[in-house]
């Protein structure tokens, strides 16, 4: 059976095209046009598409979408918990799921986490390879025994850092972070013990081979992305760029989907070039960045740094932004910290959307300041991108103001009833309309 990007270069249109348009308001035909060109992505493994999967596309012609990850680690392991996380992240709108568990029975989590998610879902298998051996211990039948193992699983798209290659290491010597991808970072420590090249690098031909069975999408990953902004845009982390260049068109090649993983901590001034270098190095590949963070001093408010930098990010060629939760750097987060990270990342994404002049992706913001300006309290909270916390934090303002529980306040404690200038703007516009001045 073909996968999506074969059934697209073959000129047909497969039936999560068709989902993928409608979902988007998108015409099928440019969809199946850029999914064949390399430049979108439907993140389908076959398996999971005849369970729950609903099909979501990444790219620049789709809104752009935001990954959520979860995952145990050898502290702290509950199935329960990741399954709350994962619940979380989808109520708040994330568009996919990564599950990074480090802790636990990792088959199991993965199986249990599927069976309950809807969307896209990720792994990095090169952590479960080293679930029960050392690092150096790694070797290439492990490797593709577990990756096809999470493909028959269901797993839609893997992070494959085989773009980390021996010759680059040196060029880390001047990092103030080093390297901060924990894929990055194994694979290293297995090139140095052996005085070989990476495995994942070696073996690509094969890894191409068994995502395409099961039409699992490759997500390069970037091991060189820079943990500081001090590190941004070195030459180790270019270095690994045009490595993965070379092997986003040597999957496609092979009839696999690609996305391109990149950084990371970059400095607000940088982040244009980063998008349009990696459009020009990889041929247009979806771009799945996490964050960026432009700022190295916010512990805690993380997901603010990462929403800054996801903005820019997702205005200047980004296709996927990864979410940064507050505890970034500080902890495994938690339910809440999920929540939060996922819906920084969604106003980062729409904002970009918006700043872009996506088709329809303004229509949500001018629906909420009608409502906004009409005092509708009812469809502002709807439209509102985090209704829950919005609908929280004005319930608690109403019952400072409104002793009657039959009536509704037309202000809120901001300015109060006198001094709310939206209450004031609704007479002045209710006077003006007979000289037909009124809106439309």
């Amino acid at each position: 059976m073909a996968t999506q990007l074969q059934i697209a270069r073959g000129g047909a249109i497969s039936d999560e095209v068709r989902f993928v348009a409608r979902a988007e308001n998108v015409d099928a035909e440019l969809i199946r046009d850029e999914l064949a060109a390399g430049r979108l992505a439907i993140p389908a493994n076959k398996l999971h598409l005849k369970t729950n999967l609903v099909p979501t596309g990444i790219g620049r012609v789709l809104s752009t979408k935001v990954n959520a990850n979860i995952g145990t680690s050898n502290v702290r392991s509950s199935v329960e918990g990741e399954i709350e996380k994962m619940q979380a992240a989808l109520a708040a709108g994330a568009d996919a799921i990564m599950d990074l568990s480090t802790g636990g029975n990792l088959d199991e989590i993965r199986e249990t986490l599927l069976a309950q998610c809807p969307a896209p879902f990720g792994t990095v298998p090169i952590y479960q390879v080293i679930e029960d051996r050392s690092v150096e211990d790694i070797d290439v039948s492990t490797i593709l025994k577990i990756i096809e193992k999470q493909a028959r699983q269901g797993v839609d798209f893997f992070t494959i850092h085989a773009g980390v290659l021996k010759e680059h290491l040196p060029l880390l010597e001047n990092r103030v972070a080093g390297i901060v991808s924990r894929g990055g970072a194994l694979l290293a420590k297995w090139m140095l013990h052996h005085n070989r090249q990476n495995p994942l690098y070696e073996m690509f031909d094969d890894l191409c081979g068994i995502l395409a069975e099961y039409d699992v999408c490759f997500s390069l990953g970037d091991g060189f992305r820079p943990g500081a902004i001090a590190d941004a845009t070195d030459e180790a982390q270019i270095a690994e760029l045009r490595t993965l260049g070379e092997l986003t068109a040597r999957a496609q090649e092979k009839g696999c989907q690609v996305m391109v993983e990149g950084p990371g901590h970059v400095p607000f001034d940088q982040i244009q070039y980063n998008m349009e270098i990696q459009q020009e190095i990889c041929h247009g590949a979806p771009f799945y960045v996490l964050g960026p963070l432009v700022t190295d001093i916010a512990p805690g408010y993380d997901h603010i740094t990462s929403a800054i930098g996801g903005t820019a990010a997702a205005f200047y060629g980004a296709s996927f932004l990864c979410y940064v939760t507050p505890r970034e750097h500080l902890g495994l987060p938690n339910a809440a910290d999920v929540r939060a990270g996922v819906v920084a990342a969604k106003i980062a994404a729409h904002a970009g959307d918006v700043a872009r002049g996506r088709q329809g992706a303004a229509e949500r913001d001018k629906r909420l300041s009608i409502a906004r300006t009409d005092l509708d309290w009812k469809a502002h909270l709807a439209e509102s991108l985090d209704p829950q916390t919005a609908e929280r934090m004005h319930d608690e303002v109403c019952r400072e103001i409104v002793t009657d529980e039959s009536s509704a306040a037309d202000y809120c404690s901001m300015c109060g009833k006198a001094w709310c200038s939206v209450r004031i703007n609704k007479e002045i516009r209710e006077t003006l309309k007979p000289q037909g001045t009124a809106r439309t």
